[in-house]
């Protein structure tokens, strides 16, 4: 199996290769995966932006590199691709925001893609760039660099809104939802922390990684001080042809190290009302979005995700659709009754009024899309990096009978899943 310097070299040479006036290039060179990360070469590469992404199975993995076309909308991305139907596995990778009609994704120029245990170094210079230029390019990579490293000292931590404003909204919540407004609504809280010096976004990444099994891991670094990141449970959809699979990921409860305590809990989350009805909300509000785009709509029977602090209910949706569309995926599907409520638009409009900060990334969804196939997690778990700044997310599904301590403590255990990494 060819290494992956073979690989470097023979993509230089296909380059080499290009006449300038090709117009839109790909070459791909399989290489053999093993010994070699692909967060700590991404990680070393002076280049922006970049993204990495592993799947919740582990089955795949990518970082990609430069952006030899860039996109502001899921929309415009698709529309590319199909007028490069003869690529049907060219992806562009990337985020779309909590308001789905933002985004910000590209075709990378340079990308490493990992499927099993088959792998793939992908050039594809953009429009404008000569052979010449895509060979210095390739050059000028760097190698691997150690994801171990200390964080700077901790300075300060402010969490908007604070525990009694959090109470207060808590409550304007609930009393909404007995006069009818909706019947669920998702706030969120954002925790702020300060530190001495710009925070490693690829170490927290990889700390991430290492903590937060089960989970999708996705980063994307806009700048060398601006990034987003984070290790999700939920998948918003994942298509294949016309096949899709999506889930309802709705229903807590805080998980425990000790096996026999931790089943226990899970037991109690599958029998309690509170959190079925939550789960159920969101079963029903998924399946009645899908309807208008694809048919032989099953959903299994529920089961429990046990993560590092919490547990969720889950249950699993698949779906034939009428036409492979991703835009319509992204517009019926994002935001779930999880993340937002139900029913939707008087949940966001709730949201939009009472939560003291813009969600941007957070809750939206990071993965790709090609003709091929697609998927897309929701942007959980996550938190927004700017130098010595990092702003951790985490939210919790207010229904009939929620309270604020507990909804509380609920987001703390979500946020801890980044927290933890950063003050322990």
């Amino acid at each position: 199996m060819t290494t992956f310097a073979a690989a470097l070299a023979q993509a230089q040479e296909a380059l080499a290769q290009r006449p300038d006036t090709a117009g839109f290039y790909r070459c791909a060179v399989e290489f053999s995966p093993a010994d070699h990360d692909f967060l700590a070469w991404l990680r070393a590469q002076p280049d922006f932006p970049k993204f990495y992404w592993r799947s919740r199975e582990g089955h795949d993995e990518a970082a990609a590199l430069g952006a030899a076309q860039r996109f502001t909308t899921l929309h415009d991305a698709e529309t590319f691709l199909r007028q490069h139907a003869d690529m049907p596995s060219l992806r562009a990778w990337g985020l779309n925001a909590f308001e789905p009609q933002r985004g910000s994704l590209f075709i990378p120029r340079l990308e490493l893609r990992r499927e099993g245990e088959r792998a793939w170094l992908i050039a594809t210079p953009g429009h404008d760039e000569t052979a010449a230029q895509g060979m210095k390019s390739i050059a000028a990579l760097q190698p691997a660099m150690a994801l171990t490293r200390p964080q700077p000292g901790f300075v300060s931590r402010c969490d908007i809104p604070d525990a009694a404003q959090w109470a207060l909204r808590v409550g304007l919540a609930t009393q909404a939802i007995a006069r009818g407004d909706f019947a669920k609504v998702v706030l969120a809280r954002a925790t702020e922390l300060r530190f001495a010096a710009p925070v490693d976004a690829g170490a927290l990444m990889a700390a991430s990684r290492r903590a937060n099994r089960d989970c999708y891991h996705f980063y994307l670094a806009f700048s060398a001080r601006e990034a987003f990141l984070g290790s999700s449970p939920e998948r918003l959809w994942r298509r294949q042809g016309l096949a899709l699979d999506t889930e309802a990921l709705a229903g807590t409860v805080e998980n425990h190290p000790d096996d026999a305590q931790a089943h226990e809990r899970a037991a109690w989350l599958l029998g309690d009302d509170k959190n079925r009805r939550e789960n159920a909300l969101v079963v029903d509000d998924i399946c009645g979005r899908l309807k208008p785009i694809a048919d032989d709509i099953h959903t299994q029977a529920p089961q429990v995700v046990r993560l590092r602090r919490v547990q969720h209910l889950r249950r699993m949706i698949r779906a034939r659709l009428l036409t492979p569309d991703d835009t319509a995926c992204l517009r019926q599907l994002q935001p779930t009754a999880a993340v937002a409520g139900l029913p939707r638009e008087a949940a966001r409009r709730f949201i939009a009024s009472h939560e003291p900060f813009d969600r941007a990334w957070y809750a939206g969804s990071a993965g790709y899309l090609s003709l091929e196939k697609t998927e897309f997690c929701v942007s959980l778990r996550s938190a927004w990096l700017d130098g010595e700044t990092v702003r951790i997310y985490a939210g919790a599904g207010l229904v009939a009978g929620s309270q604020a301590a507990l909804e509380w403590h609920e987001i703390e255990n979500k946020a801890a899943a980044l927290l933890t990494l950063l003050t322990d």
